[in-house]
């Protein structure tokens, strides 16, 4: 009997573990987030009014601000915070100590600041962003109360700047020693879980197991992992040695997903164009090749995930790659042989196989290196490089300067008792909301939050302080009301509506050491706050709202503006910013799409336009640049005159797409083609032009490097063609014959 009990307890008590193992690793981490919030708030108060500040709202009203689930980013955010506070100071000081006569000319002047902050804000990305967005607040904060009465202007700042400190340390040391949660960690199963999708990806579309929604898809998430990549790196230097000793590899890791991923989506377009147009010859030939590659991804028949096993997938590609040029030249052989194939299509698919293998090489060996505390593979000068557009950030700082302008003046006019705080918590509203994909929808909701607080908050100042007694009660009164603003805070949903509970109800509840019970003044400031949020939101929705067309068309020309780079821009370092600027701004757009379809899809398809002519754009012009010293290549002659061309009108056509400028692009490409293949014809035959009399047979390298320039050119006359393209609109009928220049490809 004893026996037949135990046996179905245990699987019940293995369930029961199980249970809570999940809800540990879900639900338990956001309980574990609300109590270190509450936590480093009520530390940051008592700590300010154990040392008699004479506001210690402040301190707990910074806890919110800057607390994160994750340490790396909390301490990054204190970090941007303190730097912020500290040129917000100074440059307040400057202006009470100028204009602390002069009411008018210090509010434009503080809106001006306010506005330049949130322009640069808007301009930087991560946590350099929000040291902009503190710079603009904390001048506001600190400047817009101490210049109602100048001479304390100073001891005033001081006091809050003490006060702002409190809240910062308090938070960063919750966050470290309380079940601290490591962005670290994240990063690790992040690049993981990147490199298995990526691999799995590849081998799933080289096997033709995959549709073009999926595709989409795929990519999408891709350019998300870039960018969210990027950020938890960013914040992760903070947390640890480990962290700092990685972080240049890392920054590579990114780097090269960002070129093998695009290396590989031009080889798979390229092969789609070929089954499209029946080049069915070129196609089987190459296929061997591709069925090749899975099996490499992978040791002892099972798939590598980890950094320490990355080690043998890279030296597989190593050997692979070693043996392709021997073997492509035998392939090419054979199908010269035949007669039947287009020399063109196949040069080109397998230079950018070869291309693909090279970086996926790369890619897997910077992935290994992860698994050693030092490499040299940490030296890495190349980083992200965000992009974006200035009049869009000039928008947001030009509207905040406008909201605190229209308040400051209404202020002055009215003279309100609680005009200082109209003013400045619309510094901090349009600083807060501009950083969000959607600032209207976030001032709102931080409105409807500052409601919610209000109510809360006199029933706790004039309900419940006045019936208790230190401050441990304090802090049992003030847990379940903060707890409320920070659940609502782990809620995507309903973010905005939580951060400006938080942040209000500490300062309209938060009791200072000298508490006054004044319901009027109460009122007043809970009046002002909604009222500045109110107007703030207006703003964003009225004034060229972020979310309108027209920054939707600016970004779109700036994702364009991408390929005219690639074509005229000097090259060192272009690679990096043309691959990182992309995929930013892709970010942005996807971002502003929302949940439409269409203009995600529409965004996605120039995305991959503007990434596959780009990069053949640039390496084009590398291969023009290594070309040997020798009157046969140089910048005058007829076939660079022709390739030049190309490169300007391509560069034309992205600049400003029509149908004009798409033939002219299609036309020059052709002739470029057409020049480069007359000159590796005649290397051959000598004596058929005058430009390559070399007296000498030319080196087999400069054969290849004419056929690799002869490639790229192929391959950006492909992506013109290409019916998928967001290009095809612009096609008319210049676009009805996609084998036009295949003709001469025979004669190869």
């Amino acid at each position: 009997m004893q026996a037949s009990t135990s046996t179905p307890s245990q699987p019940g008590g293995q369930s029961l573990y199980d249970a809570l193992a999940d809800w540990a690793r879900t639900d338990g981490l956001v309980w574990i987030y609300l109590l270190k919030a509450i936590a480093a708030a009520l530390l940051a108060l008592g700590i300010a009014m154990k040392l008699d500040l004479p506001q210690p709202r402040t301190a707990m009203t910074t806890v919110f601000i800057v607390m994160q689930p994750q340490s790396g980013p909390v301490f990054a955010k204190s970090f941007y915070r303190i730097c912020g506070t500290l040129v917000g100071l100074v440059v307040m000081l400057a202006l009470i100590g100028l204009f602390a006569q002069q009411p008018e000319l210090f509010i434009v002047s503080t809106a001006l600041w306010v506005g330049l902050c949130t322009a640069g804000a808007a301009r930087n990305r991560n946590f350099r962003s929000y040291g902009f967005v503190l710079a603009g607040y904390t001048a506001a904060l600190i400047g817009i109360p101490a210049s109602q009465h100048p001479d304390g202007a100073f001891m005033s700042a001081m006091t809050r700047v003490c006060e702002i400190s409190i809240g910062i340390l308090s938070s960063g040391f919750v966050s470290a020693v309380v079940f601290p949660q490591y962005t670290g960690a994240l990063l690790r199963s992040t690049v993981r879980r990147r490199f298995s999708s990526f691999v799995d990806y590849v081998s799933a579309v080289l096997a033709g197991r995959i549709d073009r929604s999926h595709v989409e898809a795929t990519n999408a998430r891709f350019v998300a992992d870039v960018v969210g990549l990027e950020a938890n790196r960013s914040t992760a230097v903070f947390e640890s040695p480990d962290a700092r000793m990685r972080s240049g590899r890392l920054a590579r890791l990114n780097t090269e997903f960002m070129t093998a991923s695009t290396r590989f989506h031009a080889l798979h377009q390229l092969m789609n164009r070929l089954h499209a147009e029946g080049s069915s010859a070129t196609v089987e030939a190459l296929e061997p090749y591709f069925h090749e590659i899975a099996p490499l991804f992978a040791k002892a028949g099972e798939p590598v995930l980890t950094a320490a096993d990355a080690a043998h997938v890279s030296k597989q590609l190593e050997d692979y790659r070693a043996t392709l040029p021997r073997r492509v030249r035998a392939t090419r052989d054979a199908l010269e042989a035949q007669g039947d194939a287009r020399l063109l299509d196949f040069d080109t698919a397998t230079e950018l196989f070869y291309r693909f293998v090279h970086e996926m090489t790369e890619y897997t060996a910077t992935y290994a290196s992860l698994a050693v505390d030092t490499h040299s593979r940490e030296k890495w000068i190349s980083r992200y490089v965000p992009k974006t557009n200035l009049i869009a950030a000039g928008v947001s700082g030009l509207r905040a300067a406008i909201v605190m302008t229209l308040l400051g003046a209404f202020w002055i006019a009215t003279a309100w008792p609680s005009g200082t705080n109209l003013v400045l918590n619309a510094a901090a509203t349009c600083a807060l909301a501009s950083a969000s994909p959607q600032p209207a929808r976030m001032a709102s909701q931080m409105a409807m939050g500052t409601v919610l607080a209000s109510f809360v908050g006199m029933i706790l100042t004039f309900g419940v302080f006045p019936h208790i007694d230190g401050f441990v009660m304090l802090c049992v009164v003030l847990a379940p009301a903060l707890a409320l603003g920070v659940f609502l805070t782990t809620r995507p949903k309903y973010a905005g509506l939580g951060v400006g509970y938080c942040i209000f109800l500490c300062f309209l509840a938060g009791p200072d050491n000298v508490v006054q019970y004044n319901p009027s003044g109460y009122i007043n400031d809970a009046l002002a706050l909604v009222a500045s949020m109110a107007v703030s939101a207006a703003a964003f929705a009225v004034l060229l709202p972020p979310s309108t067309p027209w920054l939707r068309r600016r970004l779109l020309a700036d994702l364009r503006g991408g390929a005219v780079q690639a074509c005229r821009a000097r090259l060192k370092g272009l690679r990096n910013r043309f691959e990182s600027g992309a995929r930013d701004l892709m970010f942005q757009l996807a971002a502003i799409a929302g949940n439409d379809e269409a203009q995600r899809r529409d965004t996605l398809r120039w995305l991959f336009s503007t990434l596959e002519v780009g990069n053949a754009a640039l390496d084009l012009r590398d291969e023009l640049a290594t070309l040997p010293a020798h009157p046969q290549y140089a910048a005058g002659t007829t076939w660079r005159i022709a390739v030049d061309a190309t490169l300007e009108a391509v560069s034309a056509l992205f600049e400003r797409p029509s149908e004009a400028r798409y033939r002219g692009a299609l036309a020059s490409t052709d002739v470029a083609i057409a020049a480069s293949q007359a000159v590796l014809q005649g290397m051959f035959r000598p004596e058929a032009t005058g430009a390559a009399q070399r007296g000498d047979t030319p080196p087999r390298e400069e054969r290849h490097q004419l056929q690799r320039i002869q490639s790229h050119l192929h391959f950006i006359r492909t992506a013109l063609i290409d019916p998928q393209s967001p290009l095809a609109a612009y096609a008319g009928s210049a676009g009805a014959h996609p084998g036009a220049s295949q003709g001469a490809n025979h004669a190869s």
